[in-house]
């Protein structure tokens, strides 16, 4: 789905020079979801620069939680000394 205030005309873009290993990567990805290799194209575009835009602080914030990362309980003793050393300075 297009941004609202963008462009309702289509651009042809080109691409040179792709290696070989690329363009057969992109070959397979196409034929597994039964698409041409324009349309895997542009279907990775769209995947691409829609989560840049649609990512909201919020959005992020789940994405690392579901992750699963942790921080070391001896964590805040190093941020504490660290900032006692500046303080102290």
């Amino acid at each position: 789905m297009p941004p609202s205030g963008g462009s309702k005309m289509p651009v042809n873009l080109s691409i040179k020079n792709i290696p070989d290993y690329i363009a057969a990567r992109i070959r397979r990805r196409a034929a597994k979801h039964h698409r041409s290799l324009q349309g895997e194209l542009v279907a990775i575009l769209e995947e691409i620069t829609m989560k840049e835009e649609l990512i909201t602080p919020h959005g992020f914030l789940e994405e690392l939680r579901a992750l699963g990362l942790r921080t070391p309980p001896e964590a805040a003793k190093i941020i504490r000394r660290d900032r006692n050393a500046r303080s102290n300075r």
